[in-house]
């Protein structure tokens, strides 16, 4: 593996509390310095947003997980919106998705015209299980789309998943924020379902900043996406003013702003050429966490795939009742100590907002209730030293030792 840089000035400034070590920040975001190279080269061009560059990461990255088609956008909000629309539903038409996940899913669902309907998760995985998805769907008289997500880059089985609901793979939209490096049994992540989509924002496994990517072996899907990326507009400024484009354009489909600028690109190609080696450094950070906590009484290892690769966005334990506090009081205790953790997710029906946007079971989602209240995110990136990760481990240890 070729060793990546460490961390840029800015990330260890910060002081640990008295009488503690260096902190440990949740995250920390690298860049390649290749990516910061094709950052100057593109502003030297003098044309910043969508162009070539576009063109040219969208290409790269389809073949990266072997899809046909890749549409760059502003985000994987964005991304899961636009395929949402692209597939055409009466307005609506209910989508189900996992309550434990990122609230923007659920915003994806509601700016698409559609209603989000709520499935329960399995208490291992945190994701909703064949099971749970088809009682969601069964209690609200069947659904007409679903969205998948792949949570801390645990695959899940997409196609079990659609069975269950009663929905055909090619109303199913992925969310794969988390996902990039996933492999669901022989089968990256990307080309499964009808559209896949994936963040580049800055946590990510592949940062940028933000943007996103959809991927799809749908052309049709493509090009309407690509439309819907820009207002809906015939043609984007960079074809427009190409040598022998025409000024002239039409708007035949309702679209928003969501395209990716040149600049982003240009960094997301340079990224993914390191990405594997970056994907190494995750797998590696994840086996010296288990090696450390396997013997910590009262913490339970994330789950592994049964088919498949697990991407390692997130190292995420559950903190349970034998443990020697809450996992609430081992986040301010983390904290005190300079190790910055994070909880995913808040579930969506926990938020005052989409509680009355969203069909969910009239028994509640206890499933989800209990997985939140007991998972805690680790610091986890592609820099983190093994001295970083050891002293994780050893707070982990000492915190929950009875005093």
């Amino acid at each position: 593996m070729v060793e990546l840089a460490r961390p840029l000035p800015a990330a260890r400034v910060r002081k640990a509390p008295e009488g503690h070590g260096t902190p440990v920040p949740f995250t920390r975001t690298y860049i390649s310095p290749e990516a910061g190279r094709a950052v100057l080269d593109v502003l030297a061009t003098g044309w910043i947003t969508s162009g070539q560059q576009v063109v040219d990461f969208e290409d790269e990255f389809a073949r990266y997980v072997s899809a046909d088609e890749a549409v760059a956008v502003s985000s994987c909000t964005a991304a899961l919106e636009l395929s949402l629309r692209a597939l055409q539903l009466p307005p609506r038409s209910k989508v189900l998705m996992s309550t434990m996940t990122f609230c923007g899913a659920a915003a994806a669902i509601a700016h698409a015209g559609h209603l989000a309907v709520l499935a329960d998760v399995d208490d291992v995985t945190g994701m909703p299980s064949p099971a749970t998805a088809a009682a969601a769907a069964r209690e609200c008289g069947g659904v007409d789309a679903l969205v998948v997500i792949h949570l801390a880059g645990l695959p899940t089985d997409v196609a079990a998943i659609a069975e269950a609901a009663g929905v055909p793979l090619h109303h199913v939209v992925e969310d794969a924020a988390h996902a990039l490096g996933t492999w669901v049994g022989q089968t990256p992540v990307g080309s499964i379902s009808r559209a896949t989509c994936f963040s580049f924002y800055a946590t990510k496994n592949l940062p940028i900043g933000e943007g996103g990517m959809v991927t799809t072996d749908d052309p049709d899907l493509a090009a309407r996406i690509r439309q819907m990326r820009l207002h809906g507009m015939s043609k984007d400024a960079w074809r427009r003013y190409l040598p022998g484009g025409g000024w002239r354009y039409d708007v035949a489909v309702d679209g928003i702003k969501a395209n990716m600028t040149d600049v982003q690109a240009a960094m997301g190609r340079a990224q993914l050429r390191c990405f594997d080696q970056m994907q190494t450094r995750r797998r590696a950070v994840a086996a010296r966490y288990d090696a450390a906590l396997a013997w910590v009484p009262g913490l339970r290892l994330p789950p592994r795939p049964v088919d498949g690769t697990h991407a390692w966005h997130l190292y995420a334990v559950r903190v349970l009742p034998d443990y020697r506090v809450g996992r609430d009081e081992l986040i301010d205790r983390l904290r005190e100590r300079g190790i910055g953790t994070s909880v995913h997710f808040i579930p969506v029906h926990q938020l005052s907002w989409y509680r009355g946007q969203c069909l969910q079971p009239a028994a509640g989602l206890p499933g989800a209730d209990g997985v939140f209240e007991r998972t805690l995110s680790l610091p986890m990136d592609a820099i983190i030293s093994d001295a970083e990760v050891d002293a994780v481990c050893a707070a982990l240890a000492e915190e929950g030792r009875a005093s």
